[in-house]
This record gives C-alpha cells, sequence and structure tokens, in this order.
C-alpha cells in the first residue's frame, strides 16, 4: 500500500504545470509507474491519486448498483472531471484548466499527504482552511473521529 507523509509548497507554471516535490517521489514504491489519476477533491482542493491507489476505488466505484439514484449521483459528482495525469521528463504534471479553475489554483500551491493520495490546495485556502481551525476544534474532532475506530 501506498503512504504518504508531507506537506509541500510549489508553483504553476503559465501552462499549469507543478514540479512533484522529491519528497513525494521518493515515497513511490519503486514499483510504481509515473502515472496518476487528478481528481476533484471534496473540498475546494484537487486530489492526485498514484494509479496503484486509484484502481481499488475505480474498481468499488464499478460493483456499486446501477440502479440505484444515489450511486448514479455519487458516481457522476466522485468521476466528474477525474484525469490520468503522467509525469513529464521533468517530472512535472499538468493540471487540466477545469480542475484548476475548480479549486481556484493559480500559482503558489500546496501539496498535502492524505494517507494514500496528494491533495493540491491553492495556498491561500489552505493557510485561510488552518487559520479558521482551532486547538479544541481539532481536539474535538479527533475525539470523535478517533474514537469510531476504536469501537
Amino acid at each position: 500500500m501506498i503512504g504518504f507523509l508531507g506537506e509541500y509548497e510549489a508553483t504553476l507554471d503559465t501552462k499549469g504545470r507543478f514540479l512533484l516535490p522529491a519528497g513525494f517521489k521518493k515515497q513511490l514504491p519503486q514499483e510504481a509507474n509515473t502515472q496518476f489519476v487528478l481528481n476533484r477533491g471534496f473540498e475546494k482542493c484537487l486530489t492526485l491519486y498514484p494509479i496503484q491507489s486509484w484502481e481499488p476505488i475505480f474498481s468499488t466505484i464499478s460493483k456499486l448498483n446501477d440502479f440505484d439514484p444515489k450511486v448514479r449521483e455519487f458516481r457522476r459528482y466522485f468521476l466528474n472531471g477525474a484525469t490520468q495525469v503522467e509525469l513529464d521528463s521533468a517530472g512535472r504534471l499538468l493540471l487540466p484548466k477545469s480542475l484548476s479553475e475548480h479549486a481556484g489554483l493559480e500559482k503558489d500551491i500546496v501539496l498535502v499527504s492524505a494517507v494514500n493520495k496528494i491533495e493540491i490546495w491553492d495556498k491561500g485556502k489552505y493557510t485561510q482552511f488552518f487559520e479558521t481551525f482551532t486547538p479544541q476544534s481539532f481536539s474535538d474532532l479527533a475525539n470523535e473521529v478517533m474514537n469510531k475506530t476504536s469501537n
């Protein structure tokens, strides 16, 4: 299983490309290829899945009941804009314009580990997200979420 740790800043060039940080490259398994799936995140960010992380998710989604309207709605929303991308020879990834616009990415971005995937945020929005989060609200959230896993 792929797992990422870390937070890295990067800059988009005029064509919408960025250099995948070496810190994340080192965390990819040696046998991992350079292909990823880029998708809209649940918040106003993008999610970058190494192809090995994407395939089991896509397999699960493919097996859902197509007769259920909620399944169809979820698929449309979740897969909307999902795009396969590949590192170029310089180690850069190109962000499709529609996905960049969705996340409000213009120049300065932050790449953040999210277990088996990487979130891509506009630097200003990412900073703002944490400025509104207090230590107490984080403690309450941690208590609520972590207690669900220990039952």
